[in-house]
């Protein structure tokens, strides 16, 4: 019977995008959305299904106690169903844009039986308003608002859901004629955690799938600087970019941090196709951790064609985390996009990071791979395909942080 009503439930889903824009079409004349002012308002609908062989923990197959939960991450079948609203107000005064949606995942149990308690609710708001942004005196202010279950900490693996929230204040300076431009800024955010099951997995031996300690990595964090661009030749560019980042954890357990980052260097082309970015620098936490190492980005983008490109790049950061004060990131990347036709949109990315975190010997080694096709049917309906693969290992035990996560989904978006 769950089998039957779960496929009733994307048989209603599916008649529910075909009719909707159909019946809404010939409301909005000059193009989709209500019109605003200047901008215009859209509502969003995606339904998205998917398949996660590391969706979370659940109770073993054959298990007859609903207090045991697998030490093993399972694998389930998902629905993603995504209403949501985008608003552009566009201005040389003032320049608006809103965009949100409501995710409910809802756990099918085709593959994991029990997993069905794991549904949830995710949700994303994003606000961008810029005020003068041509003249030489600009303000920005920008505003997100996610819950996901993917988090942004890097000691925690799979199976956890985060609450994000980060305000952030920019102030571009533009004098004389605009080659000089000096942006102070100040941004504060916020992370919370909650296991997405209320029990601890069998064998389970660190806060990052224990229920009852993963909200030790719970933190806020304020961070003000200044980035500077100089562009002493035409396609030439001095870059600066300087940040002194506050963290404190709520729960205890892990010392305040107060990392001090600059970096500096050359952003510009190097012939009408190629365009590289080379930055080198210095980070520095004056509080417990007190380690430094040195930080650096090199990126070179490469234009096919005007509808091809390809980028590559590495980069060394060090960031602030929960239980162990600070970790260094060395990634490498690659990336590529193409448009075919001006319908057919093709992608691919993937990454290396390799992970060094201080207080311990722990070090972390994560692989992404992202590709899949979207094609835009319609103005107002868009079908898109993919495969994600992430790979994590770590000299710390535990299923959470080690494991090989295959997704592959299909998704239609209708915007009105």
């Amino acid at each position: 019977m769950t089998q039957l009503a779960n496929k009733w439930r994307a048989l209603c889903l599916l008649a529910m995008v075909a009719s909707w824009p159909a019946s809404g079409q010939g409301s909005a004349p000059g193009g989709n959305g209500l019109k605003v002012g200047d901008g215009r308002l859209h509502a969003t609908f995606d339904f998205e299904t998917r398949y996660d062989s590391a969706a979370g923990y659940f109770p073993p197959p054959g298990n007859t106690d609903p207090g045991v939960v697998s030490d093993q991450l399972s694998g389930e079948a998902l629905l993603h169903i995504r209403p949501g609203l985008r608003l552009e107000l566009p201005g040389k005064r003032v320049d608006l844009e809103l965009k949100g949606y409501a995710d409910y995942v809802h756990y099918t149990g085709l593959f994991t039986p029990g997993s069905t308690n794991t549904s949830h609710v995710q949700a994303l708001a994003d606000l961008n308003v810029a005020f003068n942004k041509e003249g030489q005196i600009g303000v920005e202010l920008a505003d997100t608002l996610q819950r996901s279950d993917r988090t942004r900490s890097a000691a925690i693996g799979a199976g956890v859901l985060s609450l994000y929230n980060e305000l952030k204040l920019r102030v571009p300076l533009r004098p004389g004629g605009g080659a000089l431009e000096v942006v102070p800024q100040v941004g504060w955010a916020l992370e919370r955690f909650k296991p997405m099951g209320a029990l601890a997995p069998v064998g389970c031996g660190g806060p990052e799938c224990d229920p009852a300690l993963v909200n030790r990595f719970d933190y806020d964090d304020l961070r003000t600087g200044v980035e500077g661009r100089w562009r002493f030749l035409p396609k030439t560019a001095v870059v600066v970019d300087v940040d002194l980042n506050l963290r404190s954890y709520n729960r205890g357990g892990t010392p305040s941090a107060l990392l001090l980052r600059g970096k500096a260097g050359l952003a510009g082309l190097v012939t009408p196709k190629i365009a590289v970015t080379a930055t080198l620098g210095w980070g520095q936490d004056f509080r417990a951790a007190a380690g430094g190492t040195l930080i650096a980005q090199v990126e070179g983008s490469y234009l096919v064609s005007p509808t091809t490109t390809v980028k590559a790049g590495y980069a060394r950061t060090l960031e602030p985390v929960a239980a162990f004060g600070q970790f260094r990131d060395d990634r490498g990347y690659l990336e590529g996009q193409a448009l075919l036709g001006g319908r057919l949109t093709l992608r691919a990315t993937t990454a290396m990071d390799f992970l060094s975190f201080e207080g311990g010997n722990r070090r972390d080694t994560l692989f992404k791979l992202d590709v899949g096709p979207q094609y835009q049917f319609e103005k107002w309906l868009v079908g898109g395909a993919g495969y994600l693969l992430n790979t994590r290992t770590s000299t710390a035990t535990g299923a959470g942080i080690n494991y090989s996560r295959h997704e592959g989904y299909v998704r239609m978006t209708v915007t009105y």
